[in-house]
């Protein structure tokens, strides 16, 4: 091969590959606490919105689980830079008081991009490959939310906290009303009419720090067509100007109750 067509060779097989290697799903992290079951309940309160009723007789019956911890494992796919990306993530909750994501970003399978980021005690972080962010006030309230959106995987929690409120809209629509430190955030609650489960949750978030960046809708949605092998439940994230998700999350592993406060707290990546 003639020397001068060698590096356009070589680019070829680069960026060939590249698709190829974001196409491969990586290895599942493993559970980093025994798998556990939530043991007590408590019945369904009354007064609950219509919509709020049937959905939680639909997915748990007369009484509903008291959950205090969860970690969820699985796989799923974002594009934080317009390309999709497979990743693999652990998320860990102190249902209702704090929260810790763990994700990975893969190539071929390998780790090429980290993010750890939470709130804890409400204050957030973030630490990744490409900068780090502590105590934000528009990161603070994002965490917040994604906090209260993500017990949509364990949605007991929004009945069993005591500082958590419905509100009826109509038949298949209610405002759910959750604690920001001393204020509420609001999130608009739409129920398929067919199943009586949750399909979408839309909040005003910011989604980057800074004093003049203005919050935007926020929608996430449980989807409930074809999902990946093995995966409990699969929900995606959109942000409304950008007009189609930007994330998916298979859930593939779940523990309750188990003792997460140091792992939790973990900082680095």
């Amino acid at each position: 091969m003639p020397k001068v067509l060698l590096p356009i060779a070589i680019l070829g097989l680069i960026i060939a590959a590249v698709p190829i290697g974001f196409s491969i799903q990586p290895k599942s992290f493993p559970l980093p606490v025994p798998i556990t079951e939530a043991q007590e309940t408590q019945a369904l309160p009354d007064g609950l919105p219509a919509p709020v009723e049937r959905f939680y007789h639909s997915y748990y019956g007369a009484t509903v689980p008291i959950v205090k911890t969860v970690v969820i494992t699985g796989r799923g796919r974002i594009r934080p830079f317009g390309v999709w990306m497979p990743a693999r993530f652990v998320f860990a909750h102190e249902a209702g008081y704090g929260y810790r994501h763990y994700i990975e970003v893969t190539f071929f399978g390998i780790p090429v991009m980290k993010v750890n980021e939470g709130i804890v005690d409400g204050i957030s972080f973030m630490e990744g490959s490409v900068g780090k962010l502590h105590n934000d006030l528009n990161t603070n309230q994002g965490a917040n939310l994604a906090l209260w959106a993500e017990a949509g995987w364990f949605p007991s929690l929004w009945i069993t906290d005591t500082r958590v409120r419905w509100e009826t809209v109509d038949g298949d629509t209610a405002l759910l009303r959750v604690p920001y430190g001393e204020k509420t955030e609001t999130f608009v609650v739409r129920f398929d009419p067919e199943s009586g489960l949750i399909d979408t949750m839309e909040a005003m978030r910011y989604r980057e720090s800074g004093a003049d960046k203005p919050k935007i809708l926020w929608i996430t949605r449980d989807e409930r067509g074809p999902i990946a092998s093995g995966s409990l439940a699969t929900g995606s994230a959109t942000w409304l100007d950008q007009g189609k998700p930007w994330a998916y999350f298979h859930i593939e592993q779940i523990s309750f109750n188990a003792e997460i406060r140091d792992y939790v707290r973990k900082r680095g990546l």
